[in-house]
């Protein structure tokens, strides 16, 4: 049985990757390569290995230049072949932190919209597409990767696509985006579409009148 000590750390842990918008798992392999490699990544979190025992280290998180957290970390914990981090996000201590996180999806504007977000809804025009890069992912396979640039009224935001998603969307398009999370990447705002997410263009129910309506920001009025 984990005692009181290892289930605080494994929650304290589990409400970071929360509030920083980091999956868990992602969180954990980057939290055991640092005990490993002195220094990971994970999203815009930067992990180092302060001091190294043998039954524990010390990490320290950053956000750029910005102290995250710093706290020690049990062997055992690092050696779990399981994450225990999303193991913990689903205890009932756990579940009022992240009741906002299951709540009806509610529509925004972009200037509205902040990191850490979820189950965001906002209509948007498609202003620029960059084009898809082929990365390797954690799980051993490549994956296409692009970031479009997606405007409202109040402002521009990247909006991250993969794979199938990029062949959805058309430079000019109107974006209906359902469900998405707002994230930072290299301290920029992004919306991620996740595996919950949903992502339509309405060219095909929108008219030309209506789609004048959500200019760019970038352009004179």
């Amino acid at each position: 049985m984990r005692s009181k000590v290892v289930r605080a750390i494994d929650e304290y842990i589990a409400r970071l990757s929360v509030k920083y918008c980091v999956e868990p798992d992602e969180l954990f392999s980057a939290l055991v390569l640092a005990s490993e490699n002195r220094r990971s990544t994970c999203g815009d979190l930067s992990i180092t290995c302060r001091s190294k025992l043998r039954d524990r280290a010390v990490l320290l998180i950053k956000r750029g230049s910005k102290v995250v957290a710093q706290f020690p970390v049990s062997r055992v914990f690092l050696l779990e072949p399981k994450s225990p981090i999303e193991i913990s996000r689903r205890t009932e201590m756990l579940r009022g932190h992240l009741r906002q996180d299951i709540r009806a999806p509610r529509s925004f504007h972009i200037n509205d919209s902040r990191t850490g977000m979820k189950r965001v809804n906002l209509k948007a025009k498609v202003l620029e597409i960059a084009k898809p890069t082929l990365v390797f992912t954690r799980y051993g396979t490549y994956a296409k990767v692009t970031n479009a640039v997606v405007s409202d009224e109040t402002g521009t935001i990247k909006l991250c696509l993969w794979n199938e998603q990029i062949n959805l969307i058309s430079v000019g398009d109107i974006l209906q985006i359902e469900n998405a999370n707002v994230c930072s990447y290299r301290g920029e705002r992004q919306l991620r579409i996740g595996k919950h997410g949903n992502l339509r263009s309405m060219k095909d129910e929108v008219s030309f009148e209506e789609n004048e309506n959500i200019p760019c920001p970038r352009c004179p009025r």
